[in-house]
């Protein structure tokens, strides 16, 4: 069987109806975390390295490498041209009156070198992205290393025209398919698998619980690029828009050492399109069939790429894989919308 897939011409201004976005971690996409630390004016410029050296070794800021022990003071009016960290809250003597002598012992740091404290708040822990590392900036100086790809795709600007002019077909491959599962009865939910080495479509699905509760649309798909591998575990004849492509050269990852398998092991190296975001069988299933990247156009309450669950997130899984969502935004939300439409008309005939 193949995949009935139109190539079909993409205009730019249909690609500029959406945005592809990154599904990042909880610890890429939260909030920065900030806590309480006491600073000081440098008094004396020409003491600052000597008072950074004495001030590390009294109140080293363990785990907080990070954090930049001196910034320039906001006030552009001062006199004090210069800021220090002097210690955290939480490592600060007890002491009802805080000064500067409370802090430091009369013996290891120069108290002439400082004016008296204040509190301040930095990051407690380094900033994974560029959102993050800006909002901490505006607190204490920190350091960010930086990873481009991410703050690009945060950006919405990772896929180039051409590559969302693809992205764009294969999305409505998967509406497409949507539709003709809900012209058979099922829930309006597609999916496509692709080669993206190749640009060629492996699968097609739809969702089919009318015979099966475990066939979602991501099930059927990775049952059906394991058919396409000569394996597979059902049959989808009866449902037309269910189709796979034969596996030949040109769908499989040429192997440099003759010897190798030249078949992926089931999604391995391929890209998932998918209307609605999945729920966690099929984001764990995804995970065990290694897929490559995972672009899906409308959230689910209880979906498991990013609204409820992270699962392509999770370090203690042995497989990890990227996660874009809005691809065909407005028209995948029309098939939850007309899936909302057809649930309540069943149930006010019920009534």
């Amino acid at each position: 069987m193949e995949p009935q897939v139109k190539r079909q011409k993409v205009s730019v201004c249909d690609t500029d109806s959406w945005t592809a976005y990154p599904v990042l971690s909880d610890e890429q996409s939260q909030d920065v975390e900030l806590m309480e630390a006491f600073a000081a004016p440098i008094v004396d410029k020409k003491k600052t390295s000597q008072l950074v050296k004495e001030l590390n070794s009294l109140y080293p800021l363990n785990g907080l490498q990070h954090i930049k022990r001196v910034r320039a003071c906001k006030d552009k009016g001062s006199h004090h041209p210069l800021e220090v960290l002097v210690c955290l809250v939480s490592d600060a003597p007890d002491m009802k009156v805080v000064s500067i002598d409370s802090l430091l012992p009369s013996e290891g740091v120069r108290h002439d070198g400082l004016g008296e404290p204040f509190v301040v708040k930095v990051p407690s822990r380094p900033p994974l992205t560029r959102p993050q590392f800006e909002l901490a900036s505006k607190h204490w100086p920190t350091s960010f290393h930086e990873d481009k790809q991410v703050t690009i795709a945060l950006r919405g600007e990772l896929f180039n025209p051409h590559q969302k002019a693809l992205m764009h077909m294969y999305m409505i491959s998967a509406v497409t398919a949507a539709k003709a599962g809900k012209e058979m009865g099922m829930e309006a939910v597609g999916a496509v698998v692709v080669n993206p080495a190749t640009q060629t479509v492996i699968a097609v699905g739809h969702d089919c619980r009318g015979d099966h509760p475990l066939h979602h649309a991501v099930m059927v798909c990775i049952d059906l690029v394991a058919q396409s591998q000569g394996a597979g575990c059902y049959s989808f004849d009866k449902y037309p828009a269910c189709s796979f492509s034969s596996p030949t050269s040109d769908t499989c990852p040429n192997e440099p050492d003759a010897e190798a398998s030249s078949q992926p092991y089931i999604c391995t190296g391929y890209d998932l399109y998918v209307t609605r975001e999945p729920c966690v069988m099929c984001a764990m299933a995804l995970v065990h069939s290694r897929i490559g990247r995972v672009f899906y156009g409308t959230a689910s309450a209880d979906g498991a790429l990013g609204t409820k669950f992270k699962i392509h997130c999770q370090k203690d899984l042995n497989h990890r894989f990227e996660v874009y969502k809005g691809v065909l935004s407005m028209q995948c939300d029309d098939l939850d919308r007309l899936d909302d439409h057809i649930q309540k008309q069943s149930l006010e005939e019920c009534v």
